[in-house]
């Protein structure tokens, strides 16, 4: 096994620094990965899974990821209390703010390509 930076090798396969899949998501065959974010080369980077809430339930994606993003965010503040006693409450406001802040005035271009493979 060797290591490089934030991932580790092993029988010289890349064993990448990512999050486990949740408990549920490995119990429930019909279980559907919507987001990926990684930062990497010191920007972030995104897959994302988008269209299937359009074209399988006629929910308007727009809805469907508003309520994904807010669901994050309430997972973040948990998250956040859990492990490092903040205040729920005030942790979702001030990522809020950020939230709202950042898509008036994004601190980076948010690019790429959009690939149709869901």
């Amino acid at each position: 096994m060797a290591k490089y930076g934030n991932y580790t090798t092993v029988n010289d396969k890349i064993k990448l620094n990512q999050r486990p899949i949740p408990e549920a998501a490995l119990r429930d065959e019909d279980a559907v990965e919507m987001l990926r974010v990684w930062i990497a080369e010191g920007r972030l980077h995104c897959s994302i899974k988008v269209g299937m809430y359009k074209e399988t339930m006629n929910i308007p994606e727009e809805t469907a990821w508003g309520t994904i993003l807010a669901d994050v965010a309430q997972h973040v503040a948990n998250a956040l209390a859990s492990g490092y006693s903040a205040d729920t409450v005030e942790s979702l406001q001030m990522i809020q703010d950020k939230f709202v802040k950042e898509l008036e005035n994004p601190t980076s271009k948010a690019k790429g390509d959009f690939s149709q493979k869901h």
